[in-house]
């Protein structure tokens, strides 16, 4: 018996876990995936949104600024990468000028600082790159970046270390109430629990409508992403916005938190919320439309192409709480989607101590300190990396020639609690295959220290979980098979 299951391992369902690992009770995280960050959490813009663009009077607004002002701090104590650079959002006609002064509006009445309208000389003078055409801008000081997977991971480590569980490879298929004890049906059998808290983002109406009478409905946004080779320097020092539209915030150009460029999204509904490929039509989109801001723009630095699926709920707001039409002890957080990696330490806190109260769990009696991030190899000094060398000597040992990731980053990475089961699992935890050639070059290496630390066959070692596997025989197979046909 459970006292809180979380359903969903991503950046919402995490932070939840952390918050309440600070009480005294049995809490699991439930993942249908191979890894906590692998749907929306780890395929996003990684913006921390100032707040300007929620509506006053929403809680996509109230958790916005809550959370964006909560991340300077967390990423600190977490290890998380993370930058205060800035944000723009650029207005090319006078039609846009007013649809910013009503950016601004919103942002000031939302409690956003430092917001104000610059004019076309500032704007080059600040961004010298971009498209000369632009009549004015909504300058953005207090909006940064963030890498939005090692966020997650950080919280889930976080969580871990004080004893929150994580069942991966679980998906629920079921949920029901009886004799106030929760059901949840999965392919590792039935788990009890006092309370649930749904996190599930793309599935959580699904899992919504299994419980309640009253019916939601979540919408699957798909966004496609180019991002350019590190070795590019990103032609903005800020995130670059253009004025948004109905489906979305629009596409940026920006600095990601480990230097790369990042362009995207396109926005178009979907049937299928687990859809992640990529279309033609979608990234001409984008580098149509990214143009408008930068007329150099071109995919000949681009290292690859990915897709997000965000949770766009049809009200229009995130749905936070109690699980109204529902038997007693459900929580949800339901169509966080942008600027939810924002708000998502506000939710985690508000959300987890709302279930503790209600649960009236006790304080834990002691919480261990959150173990950082290891500062990676690429970023230390000369004097640093002698240091790790002689500390450990695998740190002597380059895997990932690309990003400059070495042998002790990537077997801590796969030791740690929520360690890294997979090829695209070490990837998020240090950037092995992240580079210029893919993983061209270090897949194999990784996939033998995943081995090595896992006491598996290389046949067992997939890329990103489920059939996902890299190798599907043995030499001696395929040999007994021809012999067989022979």
């Amino acid at each position: 018996m459970y006292d809180v299951l979380i359903i969903g391992g991503g950046v919402i369902g995490c932070a939840v876990a952390r918050k309440l690992s600070q009480y005294q009770g049995r809490f699991a995280v439930l993942e249908r995936a191979e890894d906590v960050a692998d749907g929306a959490s780890k395929a996003n813009s990684g913006i921390v949104h100032a707040g300007f663009d929620a509506k006053p009077g929403t809680k996509k607004a109230y958790y916005n600024v809550k959370g964006a002002k909560m991340y300077a701090q967390l990423a600190k104590e977490l290890g998380v990468p993370y930058a205060n650079i800035g944000a723009m959002v650029l207005g090319f006609s006078e039609e846009d000028r007013d649809i910013l002064k009503t950016l601004l509006r919103q942002g000031i009445e939302n409690g956003v600082d430092q917001l104000r309208i610059i004019e076309r000389e500032e704007i080059l003078e600040k961004e010298p790159n971009v498209n000369p055409q632009a009549v004015c801008a909504l300058d953005v000081p207090t909006s940064a970046v963030v890498s939005p997977y090692e966020m997650t991971l950080a919280l889930a480590y976080h969580a871990a270390q004080n004893g929150v569980e994580f069942l991966l490879n679980c998906p629920v298929t079921r949920i029901y109430e009886d004799h106030e004890t929760w059901h949840v049906e999965t392919p590792r059998g039935v788990l009890e629990s006092r309370a649930i808290v749904n996190c599930a983002g793309v599935g959580a109406a699904e899992l919504h409508n299994m419980i309640s009478d009253e019916h939601l409905e979540i919408i699957p946004r798909r966004g496609e992403y180019y991002l350019l080779d590190s070795t590019v320097k990103c032609p903005f020092s800020r995130t670059m916005f253009q004025v948004p539209g109905k489906m979305g915030k629009g596409v940026l150009i920006s600095p990601t938190a480990h230097g790369n460029a990042l362009l995207g999204p396109s926005a178009e509904d979907i049937s299928d919320g687990y859809d992640t490929a990529t279309t033609r039509k979608g990234l001409d989109f984008v580098m149509d439309k990214c143009r408008l801001t930068w007329p150099d723009a071109n995919v000949r630095s681009a290292i690859t192409t990915f897709a997000g699926v965000r949770a766009h709920p049809a009200t229009n707001d995130f749905l936070i709480g109690e699980t109204h039409g529902a038997p007693e002890n459900a929580f949800e957080a339901i169509g966080i989607e942008s600027p939810g990696l924002t708000a998502a330490p506000a939710i985690g806190a508000d959300l987890g101590e709302q279930v503790a109260e209600h649960l009236k769990l006790p304080d834990a009696k002691f919480v261990k300190a959150a173990v950082p991030l290891l500062k990676p190899f690429a970023a230390m000094t000369e004097e640093e990396r002698a240091d790790a060398c002689r500390r450990d000597p695998e740190y002597g040992r380059i895997v990932c020639r690309c990003e400059v990731i070495t042998e002790a980053e990537i077997r801590d990475a796969i030791r740690r609690p929520v360690g890294a089961r997979s090829i695209d699992g070490v990837k998020r935890r240090t950037r092995a295959g992240m580079g210029r050639c893919q993983g061209g070059f270090c897949s194999p290496r990784v996939m033998e220290i995943l081995c090595e630390e896992l006491h598996c066959s290389p046949l067992d070692i997939t890329k990103s979980g489920g059939n996902s596997h890299l190798l599907v025989g043995t030499l001696n197979d395929i040999a007994k098979e021809a012999q067989g046909h022979d």
